[in-house]
Order: C-alpha cells, then structure tokens, then sequence
C-alpha cells in the first residue's frame, strides 16, 4: 500500500513524460506495454486540459451540445477501433491497444487545438 501512494504522489508531483520514461528505456514486453500505456495516459490528460478549454468556449457560441455529443461520439468510435488490438493473444497486444489510443487521441488533441 505505502509503494502505491508514493507511487501516485510521485505521479502528481513530477511531469508525465519523467514518468513514462524508465519503462520507455526498458528492454523487455512489459516494459513497452508500460511506456504505450503511459504515454497515452499523457495524451489523455492533454485531451482533458484541452476539453476544459474548449467546451466553455463551444457552449458560448451555442455550438456545446454538438461538441458534447461530437464527442462522445468519438470516444465509443476510439474504443471500437482499439479494442481489437487485445484480441491477438501476444504478450504484445496491449502496446499495440495503448499505443492505438494515445495515436486516435492525439489526432483529437489536435481536432480540438483547432476549435480554440
């Protein structure tokens, strides 16, 4: 349990990418499926920020509910096109899952740069 928390309170003191990094330079299956999986987390959080940039400014100028659904619409066309990627049966199956998440999120990252 003490592991866990300093874990996670390294996490939040220290930039994602310091975080990702000691799997990323890893030689081994699990280190790659660790570093994939970080590095979308890293997307992820970046799709938050921009997310609580964006809808404020959606909603604004009336278009919110569109971007809203626009985006939940994205979320289950994401996860349909990545979960696939687990069904292989290879040790390898969940760097190419995460790293097909980090990839679809950020070209939506980049979706919504655009709109702000």
């Amino acid at each position: 349990m003490k592991r866990i928390f300093v874990f996670l309170v390294v996490a939040a003191l220290s930039p994602a990418t310091a975080i990702a990094q000691p799997y990323c330079n890893g030689s081994t299956q699990r280190d790659a499926n660790i570093c994939a999986q970080q590095k979308f987390e890293i997307a992820d959080r970046e799709l938050n920020q921009l997310w609580e940039e964006v809808k404020p400014l959606a909603d604004a100028r009336g278009i919110g509910q569109g971007l809203l659904d626009e985006q939940h619409a994205w979320l289950r066309q994401r996860d349909a096109n990545c979960e696939p990627e687990l069904d292989a049966g290879g040790s390898a199956d969940h760097m190419f899952y995460w790293s097909c998440m980090e990839e679809q999120t950020l070209q939506r990252n980049q979706v919504l740069r655009d709109l702000r």
